[in-house]
């Protein structure tokens, strides 16, 4: 049984060692799904399904748009009065993190067929024999990723869901284990309701379920476009830094000078697609990426004077929203660097390699490649530099200053 298992075992492994392309979209993909987004629904050929998902999701942001409405009056209500501000600085993160989620999606449904022609096009270039996959190191590539992907995740979706069950899972305990006369009906988010949510077990549960799902919607679409961006600029990373490899692995003395021109005249037409198709990732996310870091510099300026101002509960909830929020804003900003640190290394690349015994026609388009090198593939935001660890300083920096403004403003 034990060379069975081994067998079994090894059969398996064997099996994995070749990925496909939506091995390595799959998370973002099935995630997506959930509520009712599929960015290949033209595809499917199941009418039923297609029409049932699209009416799923639609309802689902109607519902959640509904209880942001809810939540902006609350607001309102509260920030006219200088003793309900930290109440309704309180409600300024979801409303916050609920602004991204919408605007996130907005872009993603504009530039769903753009997005969808770019996976093909990534689909269209990805290595797809063992021995390829191998020197593009997919293995490492999708391991590094879902690690990333998983721990983003986990954590954002630990801020809607702790947000969304914690008074119920406390109301609970208090009135089934500790005693407790009543159950308290209590909201995990701070909503202005237009009629009486709580005195009626069956509104109340309808109406707190409806939030729950409301969290989970805006938890989904704030981090699957993320996940999105995350697999594209991964997999324009590997192809960044397997041209680096082969070209600096390349020998020019060893082939004839024809192949050196056809070799590097391959290179040039692989590397000028691999830019085009960078360009395409600015051009779908590179706007969606300046609403979320201004939104991110509020939500955790406010979410910051939450965990400074608040309760021990409050500040153990909202700092979860903050690490949250801080590592999504850190996680965009290392994929950046990556894309722009990748690409660089082509002209290093370029110049460290055995070019001196080639002839002036291959220096030549050396020359070309170091010079289209300089202006490294990256995402640009309008008005904010291109992303890299940098910008992550900034966005930091632009939250201190308004953390500060409000604490000026609130103890005066």
């Amino acid at each position: 049984s034990a060379t069975a298992s081994t067998m079994l075992w090894g059969k398996k492994k064997a099996v994995r060692e070749v990925f496909t392309f939506e091995d390595l979209t799959r998370f973002p993909m099935v995630f997506y799904k959930t509520i009712g987004e599929d960015l290949y629904s033209e595809r499917d050929k199941n009418l039923l399904r297609r029409y049932l998902l699209r009416c799923y999701l639609v309802l689902g942001f109607l519902n959640f748009n509904a209880y942001v409405v809810g939540e902006i009056a609350y607001f309102i209500v509260h920030i006219t009065s200088t003793t309900t501000l930290l109440e309704a600085t309180a409600v300024a993160p979801c409303i916050g993190f609920s602004f991204m989620a919408d605007f996130k999606q907005f872009g993603l449904t504009v530039n769903r067929r753009t997005l969808v022609k770019l996976l093909d096009d990534l689909k269209a270039i990805f290595p797809m024999s063992k021995q390829q996959q191998q020197a593009y190191h997919v293995a490492y590539y999708n391991k590094h990723m879902n690690r990333v992907m998983w721990l983003f995740t986990i954590l954002c979706m630990t801020y809607t869901s702790s947000f969304s069950f914690y008074p119920a899972i406390k109301s609970t305990i208090k009135y089934y284990f500790m005693g407790s006369e009543i159950f308290e009906r209590n909201y995990g988010f701070h909503i202005y309701f237009p009629y009486d949510a709580e005195t009626d077990i069956t509104v109340y549960w309808f109406s707190y379920w409806g939030l729950a799902h409301c969290a989970y919607v805006a938890g989904v679409s704030y981090v699957c476009v993320d996940l999105l961006l995350i697999t594209t600029i991964t997999q324009l990373t590997m192809h960044f830094n397997y041209m680096a490899d082969t070209l600096e692995a390349y020998d020019g003395d060893a082939h004839t000078e024809a192949e050196n021109v056809k070799w590097a005249q391959n290179l040039v037409v692989y590397h000028a697609r691999a830019l085009d198709l960078s360009e395409e990732v600015n051009n779908i996310f590179s706007f969606t990426i300046l609403w979320n870091f201004i939104a991110a510099s509020l939500v955790i300026c406010f979410a910051g004077f939450q965990i400074t101002a608040s309760n021990v509960e409050d500040i153990v909830l909202y700092f979860i929203f903050f690490s949250a929020s801080l590592v999504q804003v850190f996680v965009v900003c290392y994929y950046g660097d990556e894309m722009i640190s990748s690409s660089s290394r082509i002209g290093h690349s370029a110049f460290n390699h055995n070019w001196l015994p080639c002839s002036s026609q291959y220096k030549q388009i050396m020359r070309y490649i170091i010079m289209r090198s300089q202006k490294p593939a990256s995402i640009r935001p309008p008005t904010f530099p291109p992303i890299s660890f940098n910008t992550f300083m900034k966005v930091i920096s632009m939250s201190y200053q308004f953390f500060a403004l409000l604490r000026t403003t609130y103890y005066g």
